[in-house]
């Protein structure tokens, strides 16, 4: 009996011991957290498991086309998934034609699921602060970011972490390439 005795309560503080360590990585190292709706298509979609590194923020700064999650500025417990498209210090303009300017060039990239047909507050000039980042959803026409006025530019300090690894659909584990441009027929 006292042998039983000593094997459970090492197997109850090994189960402890696990269980401490995943709270400690989930708390300070990454975020699993689930795409709900059709704003970040074709990169993302309805229904993906992610996982979201919160280290990397800590060394170095968001940088342009990561996708980055944050609280919802209403609801703080609802969270964004969004791609960068604004650094701190630029400034974001987006014509009628669906161009997007930074410091008035036109941003080079393929992203957006199509031609944007509303650039919102981002139609005059929107210059970002110190810790400031413009951020919009690859689902252009179909997605609620900093164009509209109740998300805006969004702070660095409220960026929780970048996505890397999509752990669901099992069909499409792995990692998420943020310089793939993705299109509807991939």
């Amino acid at each position: 009996m006292q042998e039983f005795l000593k094997n459970a309560g090492s197997t109850i503080l090994t189960v402890v011991i696990v269980c401490v360590i995943t709270m400690l990585f989930m708390k300070f190292v990454a975020q699993r957290t689930d795409v709900d709706g059709e704003s970040m298509m074709y990169t993302l979609h309805d229904g993906d498991a992610l996982m979201a590194d919160k280290l990397t923020y800590r060394f170095s700064d968001p940088k342009r086309f990561d996708i980055v999650i944050f609280p919802y500025p209403q609801d703080p417990s609802e969270y964004f998934i969004k791609r960068v498209i604004g650094l701190p210090g630029e400034t974001v303009q987006i014509d009628y034609e669906g161009n997007i300017y930074i410091n008035g060039e036109i941003l080079e990239e393929h992203y957006g699921a199509e031609v944007i047909q509303n650039p919102g507050r981002a139609s005059e000039p929107v210059t970002l602060g110190e810790d400031e980042y413009f951020v919009m959803g690859d689902n252009r026409n179909y997605s609620m970011d900093s164009r509209e006025p109740s998300v805006g530019n969004i702070k660095g300090s409220d960026i929780i972490g970048r996505t890397w690894l999509r752990i669901y659909p099992f069909s499409s584990f792995g990692i998420i390439d943020k310089n793939k441009e993705n299109k509807p027929n991939e």
